[in-house]
């Protein structure tokens, strides 16, 4: 009898806190300038708040509180893209293929909570 992996294939919790501490390392190399300063606290606080409103959401007591989250989480997603464009990189190729990235796994994890929130809101 073949064991089974009781950790799923694609853990969303485990995403969202990498997305959070890469975002972290991240602004660490970027310039100290005065924009990037306040950008990086409000990206700091949106990149983890994906993360932390998704773990609410899986411990949701009502199917209205789980909506809720994953719309928060869709939102954070959507903001810390924002503030990712606005981080000035220095004119480095290598911060900005960095950046690029973070983009990217922004734009998909706002996807994957909007397809969540489109699979719940079908199953009524």
């Amino acid at each position: 009898m073949a064991v089974m992996n009781s950790k799923p294939k694609f853990d969303l919790e485990e995403r969202t806190l990498e997305f959070a501490k890469n975002i972290r390392s991240f602004i660490k190399k970027i310039p100290k300038t005065i924009g990037n300063i306040e950008d990086s606290k409000q990206l700091i606080r949106s990149s983890g708040s994906i993360g932390a409103n998704y773990i609410e959401a899986n411990e949701s007591l009502s199917r209205k509180d789980f909506l809720l989250r994953i719309k928060i989480s869709k939102k954070e997603a959507k903001e810390s893209l924002y503030w990712l464009r606005l981080l000035d990189v220095g004119g480095s190729e290598f911060l900005e293929r960095e950046r690029r990235q973070f983009i990217q796994e922004a734009v998909e994890l706002g996807r994957i909570f909007g397809s969540i929130l489109e699979k719940s809101k079908n199953m009524c």
